[in-house]
């Protein structure tokens, strides 16, 4: 994907869904993964010509597996002059040691959202994104059917009562596999992750499941959001 595709696809979604107000200061949670190193890249670019003025700190929730190194990411930051932390936790050691969790992705997410969003409190922060893309709100759209029998994904917007920050995902118009040509493209310091549950989840069999679909009809993942964005759906 080309870094203007990029930009296009960014801004168009903060201007649909009206996500950037004037002074927002707004923390990106930073995994290390491709989606958020590309929504960082995004985020610091547009910032310089946006026409809504707005700040961005990154914020990493250490998990506390051995080895994760965030040498890489402060670099990463400074070349984007965005200000970096690290929230350190023992969520690892909670959720696999000490719980020894069957299925610890749950209880794993939800901790580190926590953590995230204390962290951007305490910077100051009023907003958060996520790196979601077009195929995370399709996996999640499936995974509500099939595992809840519910049509819902995720919003682009979401306002969250209990710490009084808005949620934002500027990203939902980039395909992962856009956003994997651009990392790999612009050589982006993406890191492996260490969690052991990493591809043994429901996301990915939904994945699957849309592939599948899309090699039998390869109009599945467009018409499947075009559905979502005609629903109303929660923000939609």
């Amino acid at each position: 994907m080309k870094e203007q595709k990029l930009y296009t696809y960014t801004r168009k979604a903060l201007e649909d869904y009206q996500m950037i107000q004037p002074g927002d200061r707004i923390a990106i949670g930073i995994s290390g993964g491709k989606d958020s190193l590309t929504l960082l890249y995004a985020m610091a670019k547009l910032m310089h010509f946006y026409p809504i003025p707005y700040e961005l700190i990154a914020i990493t929730v250490d998990l506390g597996f051995d080895g994760f190194d965030t040498s890489e990411l402060v670099k990463y930051s400074e070349t984007l002059q965005v200000p970096y932390y690290v929230e350190k936790t023992q969520i690892a050691q909670i959720v696999f040691d000490a719980r020894k969790e069957p299925h610890p992705c749950s209880l794993c997410s939800r901790m580190r959202k926590g953590a995230f969003n204390e962290a951007a409190q305490k910077l100051g922060c009023n907003k958060i994104a996520y790196a979601h893309h077009k195929d995370d709100v399709l996996h999640s759209f499936l995974m509500s059917m099939l595992y809840e029998g519910r049509i819902h994904t995720f919003s682009p917007v979401t306002n969250l009562e209990k710490s009084q920050l808005t949620l934002i995902r500027p990203l939902i118009y980039a395909y992962e596999g856009e956003i994997r040509s651009f990392a790999k493209d612009h050589q982006l310091p993406v890191s492996k992750n260490p969690c052991p549950a990493d591809g043994v989840t429901k996301r990915q069999e939904a994945r699957e499941l849309i592939q599948m679909l899309q090699t039998m009809v390869p109009e599945t993942k467009e018409r499947i959001f075009s559905a979502i964005q005609g629903s109303g759906i929660d923000g939609w």
